[in-house]
């Protein structure tokens, strides 16, 4: 692996995005960002290059117009909850093919992670919707053929940093739990925005045989570099 790398970022706008764009943007071993977003970050930095695309289903313009990508940190996604299915399908499974296809055609030794969640179904077989579509949408990145992936299975996450969320019931929980936050971060299970940030580029440089990474896992792998 060289000493620095260029990444692809999706889901930049929200909480988890933001996590994983202020950490390369910090991080020297990053050399390139390349946001696709469909509103502006408004984050400066000389490393960043964005793009704002309406519909992701077409993502696949981009190819030209990006020269690298060793690795692709793939944040963008929406909650179920509330949610039309079809449109929850369309967001989560179907533009993330587009994403993962572009990515491949640009780079097929590039290496691509996805933000899931805990309950996610590998085998597509939950009586829960979301956790099917979620599966699909990891096994469809798993099985496409890059160099490496890995599955974020994200649980509760503690923002650093100034990052809120972009959903006020999730900011309301947050400005309750704050003062807990010390405490918080001593659970393992637990993880922050910082940790998930290093975990996402140390993946690229630590390879891990496990491609399905929980909190825990997460927390250990944000560590690797210091080792």
């Amino acid at each position: 692996m060289k000493n620095y790398v260029d990444v692809l970022i999706t889901g930049a706008t929200g909480m988890v995005g933001k996590s994983v764009l202020l950490e390369c943007i910090r991080d020297n071993r990053v050399k390139n960002i390349y946001l696709v977003n469909r509103v502006p970050v408004n984050i400066k930095s000389p490393k960043i290059i964005e793009f704002i695309v309406d519909d992701f289903l077409k993502v696949g313009d981009l190819k030209k117009k990006i020269k690298n990508c060793d690795a692709c940190f793939h944040c963008m996604g929406i909650t179920s909850f509330g949610q039309n299915s079809n449109y929850y399908y369309k967001v989560t499974y179907e533009m993330t093919k587009s994403l993962a296809d572009l990515v491949y055609d640009i780079n097929p030794n590039s290496i691509m992670t996805y933000v899931s969640g805990e309950g996610t179904s590998t085998k597509e077989n939950s009586i829960i919707d979301w956790a099917n579509v979620k599966g699909k949408t990891e096994n469809y990145i798993l099985n496409r053929g890059f160099k490496d992936a890995y599955m974020f299975r994200l649980g509760l996450l503690i923002p650093e940093n100034g990052i809120k969320a972009k959903t006020k019931l999730y900011n309301l929980f947050y400005t309750i739990m704050t003062p807990f936050y010390p405490l918080m971060k001593l659970i393992p299970s637990i993880t922050t925005s910082s940790k998930l940030g290093l975990a996402m580029i140390n993946c690229v440089y630590f390879p891990e045989n496990d491609k399905y990474l929980d909190n825990r896992k997460i927390n250990n792998l944000s560590k690797m570099h210091l080792n």
